[in-house]
């Protein structure tokens, strides 16, 4: 298979290939859509689905875990299959049954009934079975889940409406910050390696360095002038560039992307950049119907904007070496995104032969996650075959849930199962 890029001949022996831009894909790992597997037809390309979970279902007896028979279930629906999932456990979400194991109410906790947003039942978080077993339960979380490679991210959830750390605007229900910094402590303590993310940067959230965070009514709130928009908490909060580390996303306001991808376009571009939004979901312009020409091309447009957008510009390497000897590979490429990716998955440089077999490979030393906005550059040495031959060279970035390359680039070049093809080597 032939490059679509024509190389050009550089320094003694060297060759350079400058890819042609492309699209980028619309459902690149760990970015774009993330969807509900339940709210009815999925009308674009998607990367992640989302799962609330009450906790009654994942520990229906004390101290005994369903997470098996949940997952068999929720990760194995249709719609989440071969998707990354992000999930929020909770225990109290309007309009619905409470989500409060019996076991746990048998021993006293009491639940108060509220009429807002449909009504519903909220649990006394400060009744002291409750620290106890929510510190269990995230701790069995964290063994399940921690090093779980499907699991994209985790939202604190199990307190407040929705699992979303407010009980807006009866504020007497919510737990004590005694009680949320417990569960803080156990989240950080179960999630060393996982991306977790918090509703608000208000109180302990805020202070934890490690803390996402998502925007449930995304563009609307996201910088909307007042003091309770969601960029203005994450200022007071002295973590507006927490996106250099952590992941932002969130939710669209409910039924609305027709609008926001509609008249307000500008402005939702606007809020994506300012806020470097990483995904939007559960609802978005995914589960809207087809609409315009105009709608599916801006929803496309705002998925590429969205998170990574890896694109190579220009690809130096030897045109020739000898079996096992070391060639000097170069990689420039620009991030055309708004955020940078948050996890330090393997990028991988092979040799593949003429039937796409890995005729050797290296994983190399860069960080993903230090590639924010702006180019980046990547230079290796790269053993040769052990055997003469004609070879191609290739770059992947490897899903440890798949163990193979995931991530595509916004070039026009071959990919061969996973491998993007830079270049055309021949081994002596």
């Amino acid at each position: 298979m032939s490059l679509v890029a024509q190389p050009e001949a550089g320094d003694a022996g060297e060759v350079v290939v400058r890819p042609k831009a492309a699209p980028g894909p619309l459902d690149n790992p760990l970015k774009g859509y993330c969807v509900y597997t339940n709210a009815g037809k999925i009308r674009r390309p998607y990367s992640m689905v989302f799962l609330y979970v009450p906790w009654k279902k994942l520990e229906p007896v004390e101290g005994r875990y369903a997470f098996e028979e949940w997952e068999r279930e929720a990760w194995g629906h249709k719609a989440a299959t071969g998707k990354h999932v992000v999930l929020r456990v909770y225990a109290d979400y309007p309009k619905k049954p409470s989500a409060m194991p019996e076991w746990l109410l048998k021993k006293g906790v009491s639940l108060k009934p509220y009429k807002q947003h449909g009504g519903g039942l909220s649990p006394d978080y400060d009744h002291p079975a409750m620290a106890p077993a929510l510190e269990r339960l995230i701790a069995a979380m964290g063994k399940r889940y921690n090093n779980h490679p499907r699991v994209a991210f985790i939202q604190l959830g199990l307190l407040g409406f929705w699992g979303e750390w407010h009980t807006y605007p009866r504020d007497e229900l919510f737990a004590s910050e005694k009680i949320r910094r417990r569960v803080l402590e156990a989240y950080r303590k179960a999630f060393p390696d996982k991306q977790l993310m918090a509703r608000y940067a208000d109180g302990p959230p805020g202070e934890y360095p490690k803390m996402g965070f998502h925007d449930d009514m995304f563009p609307e709130d996201t910088d909307n002038g007042k003091e309770w928009s969601f960029l203005e908490r994450l200022r007071r909060a002295k973590r507006i560039d927490s996106w250099k580390r952590t992941v932002i996303g969130g939710e669209m306001a409910p039924l609305q992307a027709r609008k926001w991808l509609g008249k307000k376009w500008d402005f939702t571009v606007e809020m994506a950049k300012r806020s470097h939004f990483s995904w939007v979901g559960p609802y978005g312009p995914a589960l809207e119907g087809r609409g315009s020409e105009e709608f599916v091309e801006r929803s496309d447009a705002l998925v590429r904007l969205l998170g990574y957008q890896y694109r190579l510009t220009a690809i130096h390497h030897p045109s020739k070496t000898r079996a096992g000897q070391s060639a000097k590979v170069t990689i420039r490429g620009v991030n055309e995104g708004v955020a940078p990716f948050y996890y330090p998955w393997p990028v991988k440089l092979a040799w593949l032969d003429a039937k796409g077999r890995i005729a050797a490979s290296t994983t190399l030393k860069d960080d993903l996650r230090k590639w924010l906005p702006g180019e980046f550059v990547i230079e290796a040495q790269l053993a040769s075959p052990s055997k003469a031959g004609a070879y191609r060279l290739a770059l992947g970035i490897e899903d440890p849930w798949i163990s193979k390359p995931a991530i595509r680039f916004a070039n026009d070049l071959p990919v061969s199962n996973g491998w993007t093809i830079l270049g055309e080597l021949v081994v002596e």
